[in-house]
């Protein structure tokens, strides 16, 4: 993620408008729903996020069996 504050939608994100935006900055990796952009949004330590996306790539949080 560079961090230049460019919000991306998620390239797994769906056609069906549930879709969720990341941008990197400086400190931090912002998360925000793309159909409330004026509504809240996350903020997670770069490690932290790196932590997450490796894990949820590994399948860690996959409900199906």
């Amino acid at each position: 993620m560079r961090p230049d504050g460019v919000w991306r939608t998620s390239s797994r994100s769906g056609s069906n408008g549930e879709c969720v935006e990341v941008a990197g900055f400086a400190d931090a990796v912002g998360v925000r729903d793309s159909k409330d952009r004026q509504g809240a949004e996350l903020g997670f330590r770069p490690e932290s996020w790196t932590r997450f996306v490796a894990a949820a790539r590994a399948g860690r949080f996959d409900t199906r069996p």
